[in-house]
Formats: C-alpha cells, sequence, structure tokens
C-alpha cells in the first residue's frame, strides 16, 4: 500500500519552484505538481486531491491570501502552508486568518519547510477531514467512508474505518492478527481473532471485486495487509 502524499507547490519564483520541487521529489513520500500563478491552483485542488499546498502570497494573478480563501471556501481542507517575504506580525495574521495552517517567510531553510510539512500532515491525518487513497477508492475516515472514482459510496462500520486506517498506516508491512485486534479493539479487550476475523470477511465483501480472491485487503504470513 502505498502512502505517497500529493503535494501542490504554487510559486511565480521559477528557481525557488524548480528547487522545491526537485527537494522534495527526493523523498519517496511526497508527490508534487506545480504551478506559477493561483488560478491555476485553484483548479488544481478542485479537480485533484492534495494532501498539502504550499502557496506564495504575491502571485501574479491573485494574491495568495486572497487564492486560499477561495479554496476553503471551494472545501480544501488539507493543510495550507505559505511563504512570503515579509515577517511583519500584520502579515502572518492576515494568513492564517485568509485558512492558511502556517507561513513561512523567505529565505528559509528547507529543513525547516520540510519539519513544518510533516507536522501538518501528521496533523490532518489524524482529524476528520483527513482523506487517504486506499486502492480505487478514496478513504474517509472521518465520514466512515470509502469513495470511488465515480462517486458512488461504501459505508463503513467503526471497526471497519479503523481497520483500514492502522493498515494503511503500516504502508505494506504485514500486521499479525494478534497486533491488529489490540489497536482496533484494544489492549484489554477479550475479543478473539474469529470477531477480527470476521470483520475482515465483511470488509472484503464490501470492497473487493471477487472477495474470495482479495486483491486488495490480503492475508499474509499470519496477519493482513493492504496491498495498491
Amino acid at each position: 500500500m502505498s502512502s505517497v502524499r500529493k503535494i501542490l507547490v504554487c510559486d511565480d519564483d521559477n528557481d525557488l519552484r524548480t528547487a522545491l520541487v526537485e527537494q522534495l521529489g527526493l523523498y519517496d513520500e511526497f508527490q508534487v505538481k506545480n504551478v506559477d500563478c493561483a488560478t491555476a491552483a485553484i483548479q488544481l485542488v478542485k479537480s485533484d486531491h492534495f494532501d498539502l499546498v504550499i502557496m506564495d502570497v504575491g502571485l501574479p494573478d491573485i494574491d495568495g491570501r486572497e487564492a486560499v480563501k477561495i479554496m476553503r471556501k471551494n472545501g480544501f481542507k488539507s493543510p495550507i502552508l505559505m511563504l512570503t517575504g515579509h515577517d511583519g506580525e500584520a502579515d502572518t495574521i492576515l494568513g492564517l486568518e485568509a485558512g492558511a495552517n502556517d507561513y513561512v517567510t523567505k529565505p528559509f531553510r528547507f529543513a525547516v519547510l520540510l519539519a513544518r510539512i510533516r507536522a501538518h500532515l501528521r496533523q490532518h491525518e489524524s482529524s476528520d477531514d483527513a482523506i487517504f487513497q486506499v486502492g480505487p477508492y478514496s478513504f474517509r475516515p472521518g465520514q466512515k467512508l470509502l469513495v470511488t472514482d465515480k462517486g458512488s459510496k461504501i459505508r463503513l462500520t467503526e471497526k471497519e474505518t479503523a481497520i483500514i486506517r492502522f493498515l494503511y498506516r503500516a504502508g505494506q508491512r504485514v500486521i499479525p492478527r494478534d497486533v491488529l485486534l489490540q489497536e482496533v479493539w484494544g489492549y484489554n479487550s477479550n475479543v478473539t481473532t474469529h470477531t477480527l476475523e470476521t470483520h475482515i470477511y465483511r470488509l472484503r465483501q464490501k470492497i473487493e471485486p471477487d472477495p474470495g480472491r482479495a486483491r486488495l485487503l490480503v492475508t499474509e504470513s499470519g496477519g493482513y495487509k493492504l496491498v495498491p
């Protein structure tokens, strides 16, 4: 299962934008797209899912803060980090009030920006607004939903949601049954692995095209894992 995070970089400084794309691209955990104007960024986040946006304030078409307001109004929930050449307190307040999650002043060290990106991604992934790509589905744990690319919704129980969330975070590692049982039902639970297996069976009936030949939620080496 891939846990790649999609990041959009919006900045009209070609050198800076190229450098950010190249540096973020060195990390397998990120997939990066970039644009040089706010209008393009607004359109992209409407048509595609991004886990985080890096948005410059001084853009040629629309002020970055206004662009953030539009994105939020359109329903964009993921973190937005703003870049600015100004370090005034009033400027920072305006950016945060527009809906940004953080404000980074140029020039900045990439290591600092990277740490902030990861911190905001971690925080967002524990929120009800988080969306993850699980195989062919958009997984929305806060709503207990899997959504197909055609918009069809598969409703999940609380335990099914917890199972998918934990396996997703494990990447492609196989999680032993007892570990998954403890994580989902709790360490003090008297629930047996039979209960877990029943939930896995029902979950496969919902998400697998052929539940008897699971391709997404598979059994392997005494445990379970999610695969792309």
